[in-house]
């Protein structure tokens, strides 16, 4: 799954990487959690990329209310055609996450050690996500997103069984694309190879999502930071 995440490139890196323009103001992100705000790449009324801020929880249409997202971050590549809460943002409103790399906790135990995984170069990657509009009785609206996961890679897969599908740049189009067929968007959702990422162990500052700041991706301190 894919709980936690960063995003701390300058916004000159994310407009060349998306090739999007007229950016937000965007403070670094160090420790991005579910129900909060965060930009993502979608196509606008007349298929130009941009990049808007979302909640991250997708809430469904027919929800009561906005508990429903907390529910949502995540959609399984494998189901998310066939779950009522997916199945219509996966045909009409598919989403790019931009992300500098996630987070996943190894168990220890009683303990819990957070890993940051992300390209093995640094910078920027894309999460393939999904979005949607819900309109609370009170008036509005709310567009939020839920980031898509699939089977771990070798890297990931001691630390969890799923990660986050990676979009990589020469397929963004094609993602975006109304017109791209289910079959064709479900190739998309493959592990992405272990040999482009990295991971290594950072401060249990992370795992409280109160902290914010550059110390949530130090490397740990009890030990020598070491690569998987």
């Amino acid at each position: 799954m894919c709980g936690r995440y960063l995003l701390i490139s300058p916004v000159e890196a994310m407009r060349r990487f998306f090739d999007v323009g007229g950016l937000l103001n965007l403070p670094p992100r160090y420790n991005i959690a579910p129900t909060q705000d965060a930009p993502v790449v979608r196509l606008d009324k007349q298929g130009r990329r941009e990049l808007i801020p979302m909640r991250w929880g997708l809430v469904p249409l027919w929800a009561k209310d906005l508990s429903m997202g907390a529910r949502c971050i995540n959609a399984r590549a494998e189901s998310i055609s066939e779950k009522p809460a997916f199945r219509d943002a996966f045909e009409h409103r598919r989403c790019l996450v931009p992300t500098d790399g996630f987070f996943e906790w190894e168990k220890k135990g009683k303990v819990k050690q957070p890993w940051r995984i992300g390209p093995a170069e640094d910078g920027l990657m894309a999460l393939a996500g999904v979005w949607e509009r819900w309109r609370p009785p009170e008036g509005g609206v709310v567009r939020s997103y839920a980031v898509i996961t699939t089977v771990a890679n070798e890297l990931v897969a001691p630390l969890h069984d799923r990660m986050p599908a990676v979009i990589p740049p020469e397929e963004f189009e094609e993602w975006l694309d109304a017109a791209t067929s289910p079959q064709r968007l479900r190739q998309m959702l493959r592990p992405y190879p272990a040999s482009r990422m990295k991971a290594y162990p950072v401060s249990r500052r992370v795992s409280d999502v109160r902290n914010d700041d550059p110390g949530c991706i130090e490397p740990f301190a009890a030990e020598e930071p070491r690569l998987l």
